[in-house]
């Protein structure tokens, strides 16, 4: 049985504390028409809510299945240790105070330590939530009103999870035509954390599909094994997730005590998982609606049919830019349309079908029926309707009906749109809903619900990322990297000795020249190159190169900046007179053979993200990296197929294919090297906190890619066997 098997779905609640919130549990399980047992806790009353009350935990005819504790956060910590002892399934911890409360109070990480001590083996859910609402069963362990009602027998709904509990009573007022099964809040997740209660959650068979509003991660493993089952159980998850600005970050800190994580990791996080994310509630509503009804959609394909060229162009123009879209007509199913509404009126896709249908429900029903018979994934019919207070909704059912039928002849999914969410009532919804259409309230709101439910149908159509297998991978193909030529039209030079060099010191920024051998001697395509301390040792390196050559000032960061760099040097003479000028400007010269025939440059960075560990940045490179700020972020180990995606993803990527006939780009060799980046951190992850390439230079086909700059930050020494190529 899971763990929070009782907690969930219990059969006996008990209510512990006075005031006004612990009585309203009691209230709210017998509106609720809850039909198991409910023991109220009171020192002095003889009853709550008219139900008959228990002097103490020890008084309780029996161990409770699921237990509100809404008393004080010290004498919190007394009451779970009794329901422990007691054997009870488990608790709401309803008080603040803990750590949450931060630095200013000096009680609140000592108590949340006694907390999860008292606990033991017992479930506890917050401290400082508000706790559960069980829809299906009726029972509430709730301290407040909601707006929601009993699911229907035999019924099912979403199943809701949010770290914030006055976030989690606006959603049960919402009148979207959503139906719920559970709602929950995580509160600080002191002992249970959220992918744990939604694992919970999911197994229920009332349960279609779960929303989750996320101001912290508990457990990356505890994320992956969510992820998994629910894809086993067919069960989509959708997510929010705060923290995209510095404010976000610094609220979660200070509300649940949680770690958020950078928002970009946070990202990668989900989209390896086969999360979708939304960045509102109300796009996180009617997802939910959508993935309820639909589960996720098999593909990115839109239509969409409205009786207004002007909510057509907005139909049109909210799809740009989007991963969702709305294929041209071929030109049968052109033909098909075209029959039904005559040379009046222009057929494309989205559709504006005119007013000449309007109210003639066989005719929209041939005009609905043709548009949707072109296998599109989502169908999608702007209906607005009035308010009905002042006016008359008659005239818009036959509409409903007509798309109704065009649908169920396809075997299509439809959904009804509405450009404002308020008109679209609640009863209205509901109705849409039992005819097979899918409510969507609010335009931009329904492509954000379309695009996330295509993201988790892609998702689900591919193979789940195994991390093991992908780091694996990526260590036994080590000695293959670094094997291409070494600049893009001289001869292949081999690799430096194995091992790595031995840096000395509590921890140190290697400069460029002690970063590159050590990516050398681990096998990664670095430039042949040599130190100099003089203008001389720099012509004579310059020599035994090989021109063209590239000399830079060691020691200085943003060397473009500062004019710390001079490339394409062609002869001595050249070396002589750039090594004149960068001399004075660092710590010594490096000198390296000459990248040439470069089609595109690429940064690839890594860094130490304090939940996720090593994140690699990959993106547009060179010195315009922050201006343009083209870029993807994946999560160590990365797969192959991962890597290329990203690069696929970027805007700079027509240029690695041959952008207008320009030269295509050694995409295997760019993906080669960014793999071997991914082990060279993986393997001195314990050290490395920030490792960054740029430019990675991609040259023409067959020429490789080459790290033409780096930058290593270690946080101690990373010691090795073997020492760097001479001259380094």
């Amino acid at each position: 049985m899971n763990r929070l098997e009782r907690l969930l779905r219990p059969k006996s609640i008990a209510v512990i504390g006075g005031g006004a919130f612990a009585p309203n549990v009691v209230k709210q399980s017998l509106k609720m028409g809850f039909t198991g047992q409910v023991w109220p806790v009171h020192p002095k009353r003889a009853e709550v809510e008219g139900v008959k009350a228990y002097a103490s935990v020890a008084d309780l005819p029996g161990a409770p299945d699921a237990v509100f504790i809404g008393v004080n956060r010290f004498a919190t910590i007394d009451i779970v240790r009794e329901l422990a002892a007691r054997g009870a399934g488990g608790a709401i911890c309803f008080a603040s105070g803990f750590l949450e409360a931060g630095d200013d109070d000096e009680d609140g990480a000592r108590l949340q330590a006694e907390l999860v001590a008292a606990a033991g083996s017992m479930p506890i859910i917050g401290p400082n939530c508000y706790g559960l609402i069980n829809y299906a069963d009726g029972a509430l362990l709730w301290p407040d009103q909601h707006g929601g009602r009993r699911l229907e027998p035999g019924a099912r709904g979403a199943a809701i999870i949010t770290q914030s509990s006055n976030i989690a009573c606006n959603i049960t007022m919402q009148k979207r035509g959503l139906p719920l099964a559970f709602l929950m809040t995580a509160g600080n997740q002191a002992q249970t954390g959220l992918s744990e209660m939604a694992l919970g959650l999911i197994e229920d068979d009332r349960v279609s599909c779960l929303g989750l509003h996320i101001e912290g991660f508990d457990k990356v493993d505890g994320f992956e094994r969510l992820a998994a089952r629910a894809r086993e159980l067919k069960k989509p998850i959708v997510a929010m997730k705060v923290g995209r600005s510095e404010q976000a970050r610094a609220a979660t800190v200070s509300h649940t005590a949680s770690l958020a994580g950078s928002d970009a990791a946070s990202d990668a996080f989900l989209k390896r998982l086969g999360i979708a994310r939304v960045n509102s509630i109300p796009s996180l509503l009617e997802t939910l609606k959508l993935l309820h009804a639909f589960g996720p959609l098999p593909g990115p394909t839109l239509s969409s049919m409205s009786c207004s060229g002007g909510e057509a162009s907005v139909m049109a123009d909210t799809a740009e830019g989007r991963t969702v879209r709305f294929p041209a007509l071929t030109e049968a199913h052109h033909a098909r349309v075209k029959a039904t509404l005559g040379s009046f009126v222009a057929v494309a896709n989205p559709l504006d079908y005119h007013t000449f249908i309007w109210n003639d429900e066989p005719a929209m029903t041939a005009t609905f029926t043709a548009m949707a018979s072109g296998g599109f994934d989502l169908n999608l019919l702007v209906l607005d309707f009035p308010r009905n207070d002042r006016c008359s909704d008659a005239d818009w059912w036959p509409t409903v009906r007509a798309f109704e039928a065009a649908v169920k002849t396809n075997a299509a999914r439809g959904a009804v749109v509405t450009s404002m969410p308020e008109n679209l009532l609640e009863s209205h919804a509901e109705e849409l809903s039992r005819r097979g259409l899918v409510p969507l309230h609010g335009i931009v709101e329904a492509f954000d619900a379309a695009e996330a439910a295509a993201f988790v149908g892609k998702a689900w159509s591919q193979p789940t990322p195994l991390e093991g297998e992908v780091a694996a991978k990526q260590r036994e193909g080590a000695a293959a990297a670094g094997t291409a030529s070494m600049s893009c039209t001289a001869e292949a030079t081999p690799p430096g000795p194995s091992g790595h060099p031995s840096l000395k010191g509590e921890g140190s920024t290697p400069d460029e020249a002690e970063a590159k051998a050590l990516l050398r001697s681990a096998g990664l395509a670095v430039p042949q190159g040599a130190r100099a301390a003089s203008v001389a040792e720099a012509v004579s390196a310059a020599e035994k190169l090989g021109f063209p050559v590239a000399l830079k000032a060691l020691g200085v960061a943003h060397k473009s900046e500062l004019g710390a760099v001079k490339l394409n040097l062609k002869s001595a003479e050249d070396v002589r007179a750039a090594a004149g000028v960068l001399l004075p400007l660092g710590s010594g010269l490096h000198v390296e053979r000459m990248v040439e025939g470069g089609v595109a440059e690429l940064i690839v960075g890594v860094t130490r993200d304090a939940l996720f560990g090593p994140v690699m940045t990959v993106g547009t490179g060179g010195v315009l990296v922050e201006l343009l700020k083209d870029s993807a972020t994946l999560l160590l180990p990365a797969s192959r197929a991962e890597v290329e995606a990203a690069l696929q993803g970027l805007k700079l990527y027509p240029l690695l294919t041959g952008y207008r006939g320009r030269a295509k780009a050694d995409l295997p060799a760019a993906v080669d090297a960014i793999l071997a980046v991914s082990r060279f951190v993986l393997e001195h992850a314990d050290v490395i906190e920030e490792l960054d390439v740029n430019p990675l230079i991609v040259c023409a086909e067959g020429n490789g890619a080459w790290i033409a700059d780096a930058l290593l930050v270690l946080s101690s020494p990373l010691e090795g066997e073997g020492s760097a190529s001479p001259g380094e």
